[in-house]
């Protein structure tokens, strides 16, 4: 199948922002969009068009049942001005076991690739040049068949946006403070915790509005069961450092498979670190935080890539972390991480796709 550019915007297109500095996340957006639409039990109709609002029947299915999944990954103007891409194969692997886990029918991958690399280059002018920016990129399929009914739909919209963006907290790379939540739960075993779906997220909604107003940035998420285990937080997987022990939570069906966690992981055992995916309640986090043995915590994700965590709130007692600061791995792997996808470290994994 191959991908074809059916129409582009007016040659007067709108402007990327001057001031890359000031990018928010998550609010402008780039000229085109690429789309892809299932009917007849096939995908087809590859196109790259203007970004634009879609036509929805008001009984389109993804209103009614929530069938509908989506992705996260950014490009990177690198120090020398290629476009880069991190891992982008491992986005699609997981949209398409998303994808599976909610029955809507899977993509070929190497399209999504291959589409996604040429949008980028019809909107490469929306690439920051600014380090800390980059271009977000949002592949979603939404099930558009008009129906009241719950079963599978028959029909679906794939569609990847693109747009600018700067740090992801309003801070950037500073420690955050993170609240426990004792109450609610996100996800649990057997259910849809470890895709990337919107009922996931509007899960945590509740909780994490209730801890903004308590001051704190993230919420971080317990097991269901018995509120005991750590899992993740909303937007972020996490990683601890007790003593030489990097911990982060095992993989058990109710946390993402973050790409970044995987990293991270990997670039830990590529440096002789202890790495350990294991349970870790937030019982031990408190022990550990009173005898000093919590050295650091961040979290890892596309949005964020690394972000330090200062101090942890639980039942009103605080868990502090280090001394409050960046800690040197955090501050290592955060380094590494982003010499990698703006092409100053070497890249002995090939996690980078150059766009050409």
């Amino acid at each position: 199948m191959e991908i074809v550019k059916r129409v582009l915007a007016p040659a007067k297109r709108r402007s990327p922002p001057a001031n890359e500095s000031a990018l928010g996340f998550g609010d402008i957006y780039s000229d085109h969009m690429f789309r892809l639409d299932y009917h007849g039990g096939a995908w087809r109709g590859p196109r790259i068009e203007p970004f634009g609002p879609l036509t929805l029947s008001p009984a389109a299915m993804c209103l009614h049942y929530a069938q509908e999944i989506f992705e996260g990954l950014k490009c990177y103007r690198q120090s020398s001005g290629a476009l880069a891409l991190f891992r982008p194969w491992d986005n699609f692997a997981r949209f398409n076991r998303s994808a599976r886990r909610i029955c809507i029918p899977a993509l070929d991958e190497d399209l999504c690739l291959a589409a996604l690399k040429e949008l980028l280059l019809v909107d490469q002018d929306w690439v920051p040049r600014a380090r800390g920016a980059s271009l977000y990129i949002r592949p979603f399929i939404v099930a558009s068949e008009p129906h009241l009914g719950v079963r599978p739909a028959d029909e679906y919209i794939f569609l990847i946006i693109t747009g600018p963006v700067g740090a992801y907290y309003a801070a950037g790379f500073a420690p955050i403070r993170i609240y426990v939540e004792p109450n609610y739960s996100r996800a649990a075993q057997g259910g849809l915790g470890e895709i990337k779906t919107g009922g996931n997220y509007a899960a945590s909604i509740l909780a994490a509005e209730e801890a903004h107003k308590r001051g704190f940035s993230q919420i971080l998420w317990l097991d269901s069961k018995e509120h005991k285990y750590i899992e993740e937080v909303g937007s972020m997987n996490m990683f601890f450092v007790i003593d030489d022990e990097v911990i982060t939570p095992p993989l058990s069906g109710t946390i993402l498979a973050g790409i970044t966690r995987d990293s991270v992981l990997t670039l830990a055992r590529d440096w002789g670190l202890k790495a350990t995916e294991r349970p870790l309640s937030i019982e031990e986090l408190l022990e550990a935080s009173g005898s000093g043995r919590l050295k650091e915590a961040f979290g890892t994700g596309t949005a964020c890539v690394i972000s330090p965590v200062g101090q942890f709130s639980y039942q009103g007692r605080d868990i502090q972390v280090g001394e409050g600061g960046i800690g040197p791995l955090t501050r290592r792997f955060y380094d590494e991480l982003l010499g990698l996808q703006y092409g100053d470290r070497p890249d002995p994994h090939n996690w980078v796709t150059l766009i050409q």
